[in-house]
Parts: C-alpha cells; sequence; structure tokens
C-alpha cells in the first residue's frame, strides 16, 4: 500500500478531531426537488430532462446494506453486471442495451476512470466500495457528445461521499458474511468488511477521509466438487479536501489509492477437463489524484476536471503447454483534462462549451510480449458543445456535437438531438432522442500480441421514444423507453484455424439491438414503498452472447418504526447464450444456459438514534442454483451482518 497518502490520511484524521473541540452541529436536512447532472453535466431539475436518467440515491444505497456496486447496479433497468453472482474473484462483465464493457463510459466525480491496458480500455468495478458512494446516475443511450469515446450504449456516473457541514462527523462499520453455493450451507464467516470515514467542514476548508477493506473466500471460482477455495481481497483509501477561496471560487482535491488481491481458476474447456487451478493468482494496483476548480459567475459557471491515473496489474497464470507458472504485468497511465462553461442566455436557454483532452499509454511484460509505453500510446482532443432550451409552454430540447480529433484516427464528429415536452394539463412527459457515438480501438487491440494495427474504429446510433408520468399526487412513478440501436465496425476476435494466428478484427456489417424498458414506482405513504422494472432486449446473433431477452427487478421496502426498516427484492434473469472453447473438438461450442430467479432480504434496526445501527441481509433465500457463465460457480443463500457506528 502506498504508505505515504495514508499517514496523510491519519495526519487530516488527527487535525479533524483536534479542531473538534467536543463541538457538534446539529442535523438539518433539507428537502430539494431530485437534480440531475448525467445529461448536461450541470444540476438541473429531473423534470427537465429529456432522457430517463436512472437514479440510485444515498438513501436507496442504506436500504440495501452489504450489497456490493455490481449487484446494485444490476437491479437497474437496462443494466447487467455478469458476475455480480459468481464468486468475488471473478472478473465482470458491463451490459447496458445489448452492448459490452467497451461501449460504456464510467466516471467517478466527473472524471473517466478506465484501466487502458485492459483488453477494452475497461473500468475494473471490484476496486470499488460501495460503502463511498454517495449516489449513482445511469444515463443510458449514445452519449458521446458529452462523455467522449466509449459512450455508445450508456454512461455509469459515480458520487463519492462528501463532506459534512460540521466540524467533524463520521462512521465506522463492521460487516461479515457467509460464502457459500447453492451445495453449501456453512455458517462460519467468509466474507468480512470494514472500514472508517471521517469528514467535515473547518473554516472555508472541507475534508474526507475513508479507509476500508474487504476479505473473502469460501468457495471455488470454477463450477465443480472438492475444488479449492479461491480469495479475494481489498483496500480503499479515499482523501478529499475542498477549499471554498470566495462565494463564486472554489477548489476541490482528490486522491485515492485501491489494491486487489485474488486467486482465481483458469477458462471452462469443457465439461471432461478441471478448470480449478491453485496456481493462479494476481493483483491489481490504482493509484488516482485530481483537482477540480469551479468558478461561478453572474451568467454561468466554469468548471476544470483534471486528473491522472495508473493502474498496475500483474497476473501469474499457471500454464499446461510449458508446466509453468507463466507472470504478466500490466501499467497504464491515463491523464484527463475537461473543461467546460455554462452560460446562461435567460431562464429558458443555456449553453454548455467545452474541450477535454485525454492521454493514455500502457506497457505489457511477459515471456512471449514485451510492448513499452513509447510505442503504444495516443491522445485524443475533444471540443464539444450543447444548448438546452427549457420553454415555459412545456417543450424541452437538448443538442449537441462533439469533434474527436485523436492522433490515429483523425476527426470525427457526433452528435445528439433530445426533444421532450411537459404537457401541462396532464401528468405526462413524453421524449424522444437520436445520438450517435464513436469508439477507436484500444491500446491492448492495437499492440498486444493479438493486436491489428488495422482496425477501423466502432460507430454506434441510437434512437429512443418514451414517456413518464406522475399519478395520485406524484405517489406513482411511471415510465417507459423503447429503444434501438445500430452498430457497425464492431470490434471481435478471430482465429485462423490454418495457421492458428488470432487477432481482433472488425466484423462486417451493421448489427442491431432493440428493446423496451419500463419502471414503476409507488409511495403507498411515508413507510411503504413498492418498486418493479422491466427489461426486453433483443440483439442480432453476433451481439447475443449473455444477454437476457427478457428481465425483471421487483422489491418492497417498509419503514415500521423510526428505528426498524425491512426490504424484500426479487429478480429474474431469462436463458442466455454462452460458448466457451472445448478442448476436445478444438473449436467454440455454444450452450444455453437456463433461467434464473433470485429473491433477497434485508433490515436495518437503529439500536442508538442517530449513532448505532444494526443490519443484516439474507442473499438468494430460495437457494437457486444457476449459472452466469458456463463453467463458473454461483453464489447461494447467504446471510450478512453488521454493524455502523455514527458520530
Amino acid at each position: 500500500m502506498n504508505t505515504k497518502f495514508i499517514k496523510l490520511s491519519v495526519c487530516t484524521v488527527l487535525f479533524a478531531t483536534i479542531s473538534y473541540a467536543q463541538e457538534q452541529d446539529s442535523l438539518k436536512i433539507n428537502q430539494l426537488n431530485e437534480v440531475v447532472v448525467s445529461d448536461t453535466k450541470f444540476a438541473q431539475s429531473k423534470e427537465k430532462s429529456g432522457k430517463i436518467i436512472e437514479k440510485i440515491t444515498a438513501e436507496d444505497l442504506a436500504k440495501r446494506p452489504g450489497q456490493s456496486v455490481a449487484t446494485v447496479l444490476s437491479q437497474v433497468a437496462g443494466v447487467e453486471i455478469n458476475g455480480n453472482q459468481s464468486a468475488n474473484s471473478k472478473n465482470q462483465g458491463i451490459y447496458i442495451r445489448g452492448g459490452r464493457n467497451r461501449q460504456v463510459a464510467i466516471y467517478i466525480d466527473g472524471v473517466p476512470v478506465n484501466d487502458a491496458s485492459n483488453i477494452n480500455s475497461e473500468y475494473d468495478l471490484r476496486l470499488l466500495n460501495v460503502d463511498m458512494i454517495e449516489s449513482i446516475e445511469i444515463l443510458k443511450g449514445a452519449s458521446s457528445t458529452l462523455y467522449g469515446s466509449g459512450a455508445a450504449t450508456g454512461v455509469i456516473n459515480i458520487t463519492l461521499k462528501k463532506s459534512s457541514n460540521s466540524k467533524l462527523s463520521g462512521n465506522a462499520f463492521f460487516a461479515l458474511g457467509t460464502q457459500n453455493t447453492s451445495e453449501d450451507s456453512k455458517t462460519k464467516p467468509q466474507d468480512f468488511n470494514q472500514g472508517f470515514s471521517v469528514n467535515g467542514t473547518l473554516g472555508k476548508v472541507t475534508y474526507l477521509t475513508s479507509l476500508s477493506s474487504t476479505e473473502t473466500k469460501g468457495f471455488s471460482e470454477a463450477f465443480g466438487k472438492n475444488y479449492e477455495d479461491d480469495t479475494f481481497s481489498r483496500v480503499n483509501v479515499l482523501q478529499k479536501i475542498g477549499f471554498k477561496a470566495t462565494d463564486k471560487l472554489s477548489f476541490d482535491f482528490f486522491g485515492n489509492y485501491d489494491k486487489i488481491n485474488n486467486t482465481f481458476d483458469t477458462s471452462y474447456a469443457g465439461p471432461t477437463v478441471s478448470n480449478d487451478e491453485v496456481h493462479n493468482n494476481g493483483n491489481s494496483e490504482q493509484f488516482r489524484i485530481g483537482f477540480s476548480p469551479k468558478y461561478k459567475y453572474n451568467k454561468g459557471e466554469l468548471v476544470l476536471n483534471a486528473s491522472a491515473a495508473t493502474i498496475d496489474r500483474e497476473i501469474n497464470l499457471f500454464s499446461s503447454w510449458t508446466n509453468t507458472v507463466d507472470n504478466y504485468s500490466y501499467s497504464s497511465r491515463s491523464i484527463n483534462a475537461d473543461l467546460f462553461n455554462k452560460y446562461t442566455f435567460s431562464n429558458q436557454f443555456f449553453a454548455i462549451l467545452g474541450v477535454q483532452a485525454q492521454y493514455f499509454d500502457m506497457t505489457q511484460e511477459d515471456a512471449y510480449t514485451n510492448i513499452e509505453k513509447d510505442g503504444a500510446k495516443f491522445n485524443i482532443v475533444d471540443p464539444y458543445a450543447t444548448v438546452v432550451y427549457n420553454s415555459t409552454f412545456g417543450l424541452n430540447v437538448n443538442a449537441g456535437a462533439r469533434m474527436n480529433n485523436h492522433n490515429v484516427y483523425g476527426n470525427h464528429v457526433v452528435y445528439n438531438i433530445n426533444p421532450s415536452y411537459n404537457f401541462f394539463n396532464l401528468p405526462l412527459k413524453v421524449l424522444a432522442s437520436y445520438s450517435t457515438a464513436y469508439i477507436t480501438p484500444s491500446l491492448y487491440q492495437l499492440f498486444s500480441a493479438y493486436g491489428n494495427l488495422d482496425l477501423k474504429p466502432e460507430e454506434n446510433s441510437t434512437v429512443e421514444v418514451g414517456f413518464e408520468t406522475n399519478l395520485f399526487s406524484k405517489k406513482l412513478t411511471f415510465n417507459s423507453v423503447g429503444f434501438y440501436r445500430e452498430e457497425t465496425n464492431a470490434f471481435g476476435f478471430y482465429t485462423n484455424t490454418s495457421t492458428w494466428v488470432s487477432n481482433y478484427i472488425n466484423i462486417d456489417g451493421t448489427y442491431n439491438a432493440k428493446g423496451v424498458e419500463t419502471s414503476v414506482k409507488y409511495n403507498f405513504n411515508e413507510r411503504l414503498t413498492a418498486n418493479a422494472n422491466y427489461t426486453f432486449t433483443e440483439v442480432e446473433q453476433p451481439l447475443s452472447r449473455l444477454i437476457a431477452k427478457h428481465k425483471a427487478n421487483a422489491g418492497v421496502d417498509y419503514m415500521f418504526s423510526e428505528k426498524a426498516s425491512f426490504g424484500l427484492q426479487y429478480q429474474f434473469v431469462d436463458k442466455r447464450n454462452d460458448a466457451f472453447y472445448n478442448s476436445l473438438i478444438w473449436a467454440n461450442e455454444n450452450v444455453s444456459l437456463a433461467a434464473y430467479q433470485l429473491v433477497n432480504a434485508n433490515f436495518r434496526f437503529n439500536v442508538i438514534k442517530n449513532r448505532l445501527s444494526l443490519f443484516g441481509a439474507v442473499n438468494n433465500i430460495l437457494n437457486e442454483e444457476f449459472q452466469e457463465n458456463i463453467g463458473y460457480a454461483t453464489k447461494g443463500r447467504n446471510y450478512k451482518l453488521g454493524l455502523n457506528f455514527q458520530f
């Protein structure tokens, strides 16, 4: 672990504690209309947005204690995080509207996160601890106008926790749970989560320090009997410091360190071959720093989101061909600077002008490949503009364009048009949009042993139409969106069976994905809330792997009193296509994974109001046996119990 960074965090804690002087501010809760930022980069009322933006609030996260980021996201309409029900060591895939990892952009506090040494430059969601998160917004559809290359099917916009107005506040938590498959019934704790956070405001300075860790074992990543347990451990350190120079000018700084160690198994190669492997292990270490100055003036606001990140990964993989453990080392660096300005012409019209510059490089070292960062690098500089019109008669329009300037692939324009209309005499909003996206090949796809310098960028376009309504004094919220997406020059992987040479290619032709996403929420009263969503997704065969045609989620939350609350959730995932390389026939074999359903429950009890709470969860209550990927194990019935202390 980076000891200098942890020492800095501890010093901040001590300084805040001394300054506290046993003085506490009373808690003030302001009820505000819900706002979203993902479709403009600035806060605006959700009712004026032309998108159905799914927002997971701090209150929503508190109702689902003990769940991972991936599990929380998988309960959103149109989103599936494959691997969220497998062993924690299992890698995860992000699927939105029939897309893949490469087509989803992930932002944390306004800064893009990725790993340029990964196959698709995708970010590993396992690096994130859900206890660090304040809220999540999911913007679906092509969104490259504001978020650049990679935002083809959606944007996951994560906001980390912020400082309180008190001089000192914080919390400490501890949780333990079981780790069983459907064939196990162990009661011994094998899942441990613990951490603490302190934050506050001291004059013009705000601060937040957070440290947490996770350790799990209990069952094998591979599906089989008498296999060795795979392990997973994670450490997260986050430091935020803000300074409000004037009422108009502020500065925010952050630094975070994340590390994962895990053991894992080999790829599934058929029912007659064991994919359990005791020698495989890996680690991933991330360090991010950044700052964000903001300047407000009479007509608008100027913001700079700047960051730099490094990710180092090491994989030790057993080779059955050489009977040795091979070492693979990967390293990536990324720099981001996004400068954008909002200018308000009137109460109805404002414009956003910005320019985003990004730099990426990677290295790879192993027995077969040596990639140097001097050769494997590229940079992107994109100017963009968005205009937003909110009329007095119900019409809202969001339109914009972006010029992608890639040092390898040249210039390319993406754009969006998104009108919506709020009826005055009806509790109804209708919306439509057309948007395009552009995805350049990753450094790995270009420069690795399987790289192809002749790859062309992938292009996506999405059209959607939908509505949202609020009925019964806004107790009932119902929305539905239909979408149609096309992708051209999609990236694929090809092996020549004559020469056994493999490389990345562009898949010929244009392929589509279409579907419907529907969500409903009803607040019966202050104590009882119910919600449900349904997703229908239909994709053409080259895109169909691990895509469920039907998926549904439902949940109910009940507050017995100010002290106790209870939640129950249900999830149905339809059958899916998968494939594996069958070592017996030396060819890929297609399989169908059966549909499955999960029932989960959770509770929270306030032992001491605003001070000490007890929480627990029972997941997969019915002990359903299922597979997310062919050949890999999944979690059965498991229990979790924890304590959270606030001060």
